[in-house]
């Protein structure tokens, strides 16, 4: 890893910013929701500065990555009983690092597929997104998540 990427501030790609809500943060993580309401759809972005791929990270890194998204998958299982979790860090569109965690269900649009483009992005309503944040928040509460407010 090249150590000058350590001194640069972490900034959140624009398009991820655009395109989610904070649903909080994990000590090395920030917690996302995508606003696409189709899927229970989180990321989890390292907030260090400059990552494009997991090996760019440091060791200590890489392992606190892995226990936050494995973290983050159970609390999904727990609250939305998918039949599979899906996980993915492509980079095609945002080079940023991230890793997309997807509760998928056999009756979802896409099943079996891939989720990218199998249907327009649908919309959350207020009242959904406030409740989705809301149990995800509680999901996730532990001693080393900190929520959104």
């Amino acid at each position: 890893m090249d150590e000058t990427m350590d001194t640069q501030p972490f900034k959140l790609d624009p398009q991820l910013a655009d395109s989610t809500v904070v649903v909080g943060h994990f000590p090395l993580s920030l917690v996302l929701l995508s606003k696409d309401a189709n899927f229970p759809w989180c990321l989890l972005v390292p907030k260090r500065a400059n990552m494009t791929e997991l090996h760019h990270l440091s060791d200590i890194d890489r392992q606190q990555y892995a226990k936050e998204s494995g973290y983050l998958s159970e609390a999904m299982v727990a609250l939305f009983a998918p039949d599979k979790m899906n996980m993915a860090a492509l980079g095609n569109h945002v080079s940023q690092l991230h890793i997309h965690h997807v509760a998928r269900f056999k009756d979802d649009v896409a099943w079996p597929n891939p989720i990218w483009g199998a249907a327009p992005a649908k919309e959350y309503d207020e009242e959904e997104l406030r409740s989705r944040l809301s149990r995800l928040r509680s999901a996730l509460a532990c001693d080393f998540f900190q929520a959104e407010s």
